[in-house]
């Protein structure tokens, strides 16, 4: 049998990075799959707030301090995590590294100041269901926080070693810096939700 040369595709590369790449595709539909976890969290949240006769149910306020600090944080951490995205695109190994080091040191802190925040709701989570609800949020969003920690510390681990050179962990950094601003952007309503939705 005689083979026949139709298209000559030897000049494209083995990878793809955005919306070229399947982890790209798979990661967004992660993000959405979870993005309608914490819709849910607000949604029972407002709906147990509106059966209450009081909200908080028995309890105070949350104390404002370390839920406002990991706002702060966590907006802040959004410029580094850019650049790192764009550095990624220019495949500027030095910049990346240096990056990479940062956003795994600013995904260090919101877990430490988490720490100080649970205890900052003044009430536990088996008290009754505002408890419940608010611990649900702080722990659904603090895995998250510990999952895109965990990525960014291999890809970080990665890039100082000779897997470096292979331009598809690029496309992977891209795709990590993209999940890190859902991580934040998720933060922000659960933030309004929890510590001022009361206050109103």
């Amino acid at each position: 049998m005689r083979e026949r040369v139709v298209l000559d595709v030897s000049f494209l590369k083995s990878h793809g990075s955005g919306t070229a790449s399947p982890t790209w595709w798979g990661t967004l539909a992660f993000m959405l799959i979870e993005g309608t976890g914490f819709a849910l969290a607000i949604v029972i949240y407002l709906y147990l707030m509106s059966l209450a006769p009081d909200w908080p149910i028995d309890s105070q306020v949350p104390a404002l301090t370390a839920g406002t600090l990991m706002t702060v944080v966590l907006v802040a951490s959004l410029a580094p995590n850019m650049l790192v995205a764009r550095w990624a695109k220019k495949q500027n190994l030095p910049k990346v590294r240096f990056g990479l080091v940062i956003m795994s040191l600013l995904g260090i802190v919101p877990l430490i100041i988490r720490g100080f925040e649970f205890p900052a709701m003044r009430v536990s989570w088996d008290r009754n269901a505002y408890g419940s609800i608010v611990w649900l949020m702080l722990g659904l969003h603090t895995t998250h926080i510990l999952t895109d920690l965990v990525e960014t510390l291999v890809l970080t681990c990665l890039m100082f070693t000779r897997h470096a050179d292979n331009g598809r962990r690029y496309g992977d950094i891209a795709d990590n810096a993209m999940y890190w601003n859902f991580v934040v952007a998720t933060w922000l309503p659960i933030y309004v939700c929890i510590y001022w939705v009361p206050r109103l």
